[in-house]
């Protein structure tokens, strides 16, 4: 009952001080939305860049022998039999619907040469049908077209390289590579089609061929260097990632890896970028801090005579504390709702078709290895709102202490001196 009558006096108090609970809560508020609209913006622009990079490289996880993602060499590279383990492990994943789609690959350094030049490439060979919902490679067609399913010979090279070679459509080039038996073997290609993708790195070393072609060129017959798969987002990543490795009963020959270990430069960038929004949030939190502390202090203060009338009535001194740090809570938690709810509406109303930073980035700027979009569509994140609301909460707890320390300190005698 006394709980009760301490938390109607705090609640009566906000009431009857309107204008400064109403600007106390606005700036809890507008710190909280602006977390939220920023935060959103951040995953969002994580996500597209995540997103990009891996649909480029060996996706959300990747599948590969032990010590390919150190090596690079062919002689690390699953089987027939462990592909085919592979795809029965995801076609039997209890959460198949988090994946969008799978590729097997066949990797391998090698040379592109004309008679031109001759220039070092990075050689995939692809499951066409597959790589193009995979891939972003067959969207930024530049002249002719995309690799087929009944494509042999066929090869989709980047601009660059096709200008150092000084290749056209339909013109033929040979890639030479070592192949499995340690032998250097040539492989005779026409070029079926081009592509930009705005990295120099792709546009100028990578070169697509048919799976079937490169493991008949190779000797590998039904291997692949790496199983990639793409997921609906990163978020399923870690799950998916202990799914399949715990269906492939952690087979000492087959290494599930997710996009973190298996792009550690990609997972650095995005750490780094990370770091630099945790400090933003930092100070906006120091901030909404000392607005929560200045305006309960201020009221402290303010209000010395009535707190020397509720002890002179029968209020202790820290029951005087807890009405003041009642305050600061009633406060904090309504002003956290209506932030979330505030953030939310305003982020996703005006920007959920995204924000466009054209006016501040140069055209095809690169991160990781793929193009940077520069329309940042938000993407909400269930547990960053938690978070974020319960952060608002929790500063708003303590920065309500040292008032209601101050005002439990109060001596009755005197408080009932001072004149408001």
């Amino acid at each position: 009952m006394r709980a009760l009558v301490l938390l109607r006096l705090a609640a009566r108090s906000l009431g009857r001080n309107l204008r400064r609970s109403v600007l106390t809560a606005a700036a809890m508020v507008l710190g909280l939305a602006l977390l939220i609209f920023s935060r959103a913006l951040s995953d969002g622009g994580h996500e597209q860049w995540i997103e990009s990079a891996v649909r480029m490289g060996t996706g959300h996880v990747a599948v590969q022998a032990p010590l390919h993602l150190e090596t690079g060499r062919l002689e690390h590279r699953l089987d027939s039999s462990a592909v085919a383990r592979v795809v029965g492990a995801l076609d039997a994943l209890p959460n198949h619907d988090a994946v969008r789609t799978w590729t097997a690959r066949m990797s391998v350094d090698g040379l592109a040469s004309s008679a031109a030049s001759a220039v070092p490439v990075r050689i995939e060979g692809v499951d066409p049908l597959r790589e193009a919902s995979f891939s972003d490679v067959g969207s930024k067609l530049q002249e002719g077209r995309y690799l087929e399913s009944g494509d042999r010979l066929h090869a989709f090279v980047g601009v660059e390289l096709a200008r150092r070679l000084e290749l056209d459509v339909g013109n033929r080039f040979v890639l030479t590579a070592q192949s499995a038996a340690g032998d250097v073997e040539g492989q005779l290609v026409r070029v079926a089609g081009t592509f930009r993708t705005g990295v120099a790195e792709l546009d100028e070393g990578l070169v697509h061929v048919p799976i079937e072609t490169a493991r008949s060129w190779l000797g590998t017959p039904g291997a692949a260097t790496t199983v990639a798969v793409l997921l609906d987002t990163s978020l399923d990543t870690e799950r998916v990632e202990s799914q399949l490795a715990a269906a492939l009963d952690d087979d000492d020959g087959i290494r599930v890896m997710g996009w973190r270990e298996a792009a550690p430069d990609l997972d650095s960038a995005v750490r780094i970028d990370d770091y630099g929004d945790y400090i933003f949030h930092i100070v906006l939190f120091a901030i909404v801090a000392l607005a929560i502390l200045n305006s309960v202090l201020i009221s402290v203060l303010g209000r010395r005579r009535e707190f020397g009338i509720l002890q002179a009535m029968g209020l202790t001194g820290a029951q005087t504390g807890i009405v003041v740090f009642l305050e600061g809570l009633l406060l904090t938690a309504a002003s956290g709702v209506l932030g979330v709810v505030v953030g939310f509406l305003f982020t996703w109303g005006l920007f959920r078709d995204g924000l466009d930073f054209s006016a501040l980035m140069t055209s095809d700027m690169s991160f990781s290895g793929s193009v940077i979009d520069p329309v940042v569509v938000p993407f909400f994140q269930p547990r960053q709102l938690v978070v974020s609301a319960w952060s608002i909460v929790i500063i708003g707890t303590v920065a309500s202490l040292y008032p209601a320390l101050r005002a439990s300190r109060l001596d009755p005698a005197e408080a009932m001196k001072f004149e408001q």
